[in-house]
Order: structure tokens, then sequence, then C-alpha cells
């Protein structure tokens, strides 16, 4: 009875300081979210406060434990195993809180620069670096901390010796091995440094023309613009060429191409044209232009420029042109129209029975194939 007590008074004595730890902490990040209110990193640590209690409890019933499982007691027997599996929490919290005061600091240096930045590509190129960045970070702590854990086990960390001795020969045969995996690797930080995509960035890949959404160490989201996501190998991205539409600025070019008759009153288009944009509400008003482009046997192809703040106003200019010239030259002018030429279909041929000869048709006469001597070329008296 005396042994449940201690460990009672072990277990709720370490839980209740932990908790009064966590609670202190949490009063003093909200007061000093409060008092800072430019930065948003108090306010981000408070998500640690879960990692945070781990940490501490399992360090106190690290401390504590051994005091309540007094020698020869019926909890001493098991007080390795408590002390195995409380180390392994404290790894595991440990990582757990690195992972997530790195991912508030550096959240927080990205808003606070995003608030001072008015360089959209910029802050594209430095939200997809820290992105990558934090992914690093994870698994490397994640890594370390397994690695940590293994070692609390006495059998692996007599096999650990003969693991580094190997470690050249696996390393070479999981190179090999890892091949793609690898290059992915490389490519991603490829990505994140030299700035070919962005997060944000709209992108057109085989055909299809989306903006990036997700950008990771081994592959890359495209959210199309029927909201599918297409992932892809960031490998991809370095061995094929690709659209980015969004490289050196959102603003944009584009055209529209309406097939018309030969009769199009094609100034007058023009004056529409020009009317129409200066009501558009996408158009960015730097340029715009109508062309004669093409002609053939049955009609002429106009083509219409105009530009656009970024790829969704293009594209909605575009529709919008295109709709309104349509529609105008409908209304106003209907024969500017394109025209299909048809003619009347020959008559029918009814081929002759089965052993029934066909009649034979004599040509008609041509003029020159007329005799003169006949009376009905003959001039009466």
């Amino acid at each position: 009875m005396e042994s449940v007590i201690r460990l009672a008074v072990s277990v709720g004595g370490s839980a209740l300081a932990a908790f009064v730890v966590c609670r202190a902490a949490d009063l003093l990040a909200r007061f000093a979210d409060a008092r800072h209110p430019e930065t948003p990193l108090w306010g981000l640590l408070r998500r640690c406060r879960t990692p945070l209690y781990v940490v501490l409890l399992a360090a106190m019933l690290s401390w504590t434990y051994p005091v309540a499982a007094e020698p020869g007691g019926p909890l001493a027997e098991h007080a390795q195993t408590v002390r195995h599996a409380l180390l392994l929490c404290l790894i595991g919290g440990g990582a757990w809180l690195t992972v997530w005061t790195v991912a508030a600091v550096v959240e927080s240096t990205y808003a606070r620069y995003a608030g001072r930045s008015r360089d959209a590509a910029r802050l594209r190129r430095v939200r997809t670096q820290v992105t990558l960045i934090m992914r690093v970070v994870s698994v490397a702590v994640g890594v370390l901390a397994a690695a940590a854990a293994l070692v609390t086990f006495p059998s692996f960390r007599t096999l650990g010796t003969s693991l580094l001795a190997s470690a050249g020969i696996i390393g070479i045969v999981a190179g090999v091995a890892a091949q793609s995996t690898l290059s992915n690797l490389f490519a991603g930080f490829q990505i994140a440094f030299g700035d070919m995509v962005r997060i944000g960035d709209t992108v057109v890949v085989d055909g299809e023309w989306g903006v990036v959404e997700e950008v990771t160490l081994t592959f890359l989201t495209v959210r199309t613009w029927d909201e599918r996501r297409v992932t892809l190998p960031v490998s991809y991205f370095t061995s094929r060429p690709f659209e980015n539409w969004s490289r050196g600025g959102p603003e944009m070019t584009g055209s529209v191409f309406v097939h018309c008759d030969h009769s199009t009153p094609v100034t007058l288009v023009r004056e529409h044209l020009r009317e129409f944009l200066s009501t558009c509400g996408t158009w960015d008003g730097r340029a715009w232009d109508l062309a004669v482009t093409d002609t053939s046997p049955t009609g002429i192809t106009i083509r219409a420029i105009v530009t656009a703040k970024d790829a969704d106003d293009l594209w909605t200019t575009r529709c919008a042109v295109r709709e309104e010239l349509v529609g105008w030259l409908a209304r106003e002018h209907p024969g500017a129209l394109p025209k299909v030429v048809t003619a009347p279909a020959p008559e029918a041929f009814d081929p002759p029975e089965a052993g029934e000869r066909a009649p034979r048709q004599r040509p008609p006469l041509r003029q020159t194939d007329r005799n003169p001597a006949t009376p009905a070329d003959t001039p009466s008296n």
C-alpha cells in the first residue's frame, strides 16, 4: 500500500509541477504577445505547450520515480524498464519541442519579412526556401532522435561498431539503389535555392496550367485551374522544359483570334475593342492591338492582343473580349461572320438491274458539233 501511495505522489506531483510550469510559460508568452503585436513569435511559441509538457513530465518522473521505487519494494524490479521508457519519451518530446520551436522562429521571421517587403516574387522565393529548410530540419532532428533512441538499447549499442565499419559499402549500395530518390532530393535543393520555381508561381506542365501549391524535397504539387492536383517529381523541373508565367513579373500578354468574313469592317471592330477595354475591369491598361493576321479563300483571321496583371486576369480578359467581339458582330454586322458555302447535291443515279443494259445516252451537242447543213440550222426564206 505504501508503494502505491509513493507512486501516486510521484506521478501526481510530477504532472502537477509540469502543468504549473507550462501554464506559467503560456501566460508569459501571452503577455509578451500582447506587449509586442508587431511580431507573431510569442503567439507561435504558445503552440509548443504540449511538447513542453511532455518533456517536463518525463524529466520530473525520471527524477521522482527512483525515490518512489525504494530498493526491495515491488516497484524496484520495474525501475530499469520505467527509466528506459521515460528516457525514450524525453528524447521524443525533446525532438518534438525542437522542431516546433524552430518552426515558430522561422515563421515569425518570415512574417516580419513579408510585412516589410512588397516584392511578390521575392516573397514566393523566400517562402519556398523556408518551407524546404523546415522540412530538412524536421528530417534531421527526427533522424538524430531515432539514432539517440536506438543507442539506449544495449543490443544496438553493441551493433554500432560493426555498422560503422561497413558504412562505406552500405553507403555505396544504398546510393546505387536509391539513385532516383537521391536525384529528386538534390533537385529539391536546386529548386529551392536556384529560384527555378516557387510556391505561388503559375506554371504550365504537360499542357496543364496551374499554381504551385506545395514544394517538398521529392515532389511538387500543382493546383490546376479546375482545382485538380497534379503531383510531379521535382526532377521533372530540372530535366524538362516548362513555362513559368510568374518568372520576372506576373504581368502577361494574351491574344484572341476571331474568324470573320472578308467583308468585316476591321476599323469599326478595332474602335469597338478600344471602347470595350476601357470598361473591362481585368484589363490593366498597358497595351492592346487588333490586326488581320491571316486570310484564306473563305475568310480572314483577326487577332486581338490584350494585357493583364496576372494569368488569372488575362484568362478572364481574353474570354470577355472573345465574347464581346462575337456578340457585337452578330448584332451590328451579321454579314461579317464566317459563311459556309454550300452547293446543291447532284441528282441520284439509279444503277441498272442485273442483266439489263444501261441505256446509251448521247452527250449534248456543242455549237461546234452541229451540222450546218441540217434543216434546223438553215435559215428560212
